[in-house]
């Protein structure tokens, strides 16, 4: 089955990929195409945006309608497209750095919008492509380039971040959940409105070395550990909360889709 699935939903002459041992990047852009598999959707059916950064380099290994577009500006791109073409499945690959630091007033206004677009990001707590600065996710006191002796921001809670902003479909799940992945991009994508879905993934070449966090094994294994579902999390005591991060859906609602909205009003006159 993963042959078939490389065969039929990969540029195969574009591989192999370009990201580095261990690399969860490679995980979630599996889990992405089964799925689409899963789904049963027409490849020509479904347009994937990127940005600039590791992840966003996954839309070039994969046989579909897709669009590498500038840093931070994916989802000003697949807003334009779903306009233009409201049939497709519209589905943003992004990473944190893309997605919360550069890109963040598109995130921010596609949510509000709840235009029907599936976005994902690859959350590895920092810019791997440009060498290793911190972004908006890197947990407070973790090294970064651009911060070497620890950062002293506080970090973005991305899930939090979409749900306040209005998206309708808001999930998290970790490499290490590869199949809470799919269900939730499936989900994403049957969602009638904006989907935002957290995947939190690994960078063992700048992250794990400059933290001190061992291989990718090691930093896999470590996502095991620290991820726990909703309810669980809720029984916690704020001591047991500690280090922890929820994982699973976190957030279902239903509000009207905006390019629905507007096509209505213009049809109105």
């Amino acid at each position: 089955m993963p042959s078939q699935l490389v065969d039929k939903y990969y540029r195969t002459e574009s591989l192999p990929h370009i990201w580095c041992p261990g690399c969860g990047n490679g995980i979630v852009t599996r889990a992405i195409v089964k799925a689409i598999d899963n789904l049963g959707l027409n490849q020509d059916d479904v347009c994937i945006v990127s940005g600039i950064g590791c992840s966003s380099r996954a839309s070039g290994y994969l046989d579909f309608n897709t669009i590498h577009t500038t840093h931070g500006r994916a989802l000003a791109f697949a807003t334009g497209i779903k306009f233009a073409n409201p049939k497709l499945h519209v589905i943003v690959i992004t990473g944190d750095g893309d997605c919360v630091a550069i890109g963040g007033n598109h995130l921010i206004h596609t949510a509000r919008r709840n235009i029907d677009i599936t976005t994902i990001v690859f959350n590895n707590n920092i810019y791997g492509m440009t060498g290793g600065q911190y972004s908006p996710t890197t947990p407070t006191g973790d090294r970064g380039t651009t911060a070497p002796y620890g950062n002293i921001d506080a970090n973005f809670d991305l899930c939090n971040l979409a749900k306040a902003a209005g998206a309708t479909y808001v999930s998290r799940a970790t490499v290490f959940g590869a199949n809470m992945i799919i269900k939730q991009v499936e989900n994403g994508i049957k969602n009638k409105g904006f989907s935002f879905i957290e995947t939190i993934t690994i960078c063992p070449t700048y992250y794990g070395r400059k933290n001190k966090k061992g291989d990718s094994v090691d930093m896999i294994t470590d996502l095991k550990e620290i991820a726990v579902n909703k309810v669980s999390y809720e029984k916690l005591s704020e001591e047991q909360r500690k280090g922890k991060i929820i994982v699973g859906e976190l957030y279902k609602g239903k509000r009207p889709e905006y390019v629905e909205e507007y096509n209505r009003m213009v049809e109105s006159f």
